[in-house]
């Protein structure tokens, strides 16, 4: 695999495949990226782990943290890992002792570990370094599109609204669509005839 650039189709496939995703160095302070990211995910229907051993005890959106990948006791489809690239190879050995093994270990944005990423591609699993799962969700989903982020894409045809149940590109349902008061608005007006 190719880790400087990844086909749209691997990085699709993984976010549809995956169900449960343990993210090591998840925070619940609300102002850190790993809270952003695994909100965003817990809302698009993953079942979220948060593993940090610096908040036993505590919980995030209602799940308890543990404080290794081997204490959550049940599979596991992807290790997200929240952590800075000196941190990786223990994370990724850690993984290795799970069974079953994950089908997926994820690299955060800026954490990089091509060795760590070899020896996880070695036992079958499958490898993304330096991207976030949240961001590739929001570009492959289209969301990303109707947040006013530019995605660097010029279309004249401009996304569709998202609407409770609307099915994405990535072939999940929409939670909530953009349930704000002006998306709403422009939702009201575009289904009234003029």
């Amino acid at each position: 695999m190719n880790h400087d650039a990844y086909p749209d189709n691997y990085i699709r496939s993984i976010l549809n495949d995956v169900k449960s995703i343990a993210m090591v160095g998840a925070s619940p302070a609300n102002v850190r990226p790993s809270y952003f990211a695994f909100k965003y995910l817990a809302q698009r229907g993953y079942d979220m782990i948060p593993v940090n051993p610096g908040h036993l005890g505590k919980e995030l959106l209602g799940k308890p943290f543990v404080a290794s990948l081997l204490e959550i006791g049940r599979p596991i489809d992807m290790v997200d890992i929240f952590r800075n690239s000196s941190h990786i190879m223990p994370a990724v050995e850690e993984a290795l002792k799970l069974s079953p093994l994950p089908k997926v270990i994820w690299m955060q944005l800026g954490a990089r570990d091509d060795a760590a990423a070899a020896k996880a591609e070695a036992a079958g699993i499958k490898v993304v370094m330096n991207r976030c799962p949240k961001i590739e969700y929001g570009r492959l989903s289209s969301e990303i599109s109707w947040m006013g982020v530019n995605s660097r894409t010029l279309s004249s045809k401009r996304a569709p609204i998202p609407t409770q149940g609307m099915r994405l590109s990535l072939n999940r349902t929409s939670l909530s669509g953009g349930a704000t008061a002006a998306s709403d608005r422009a939702a009201k007006d575009k289904s009234e005839p003029s």
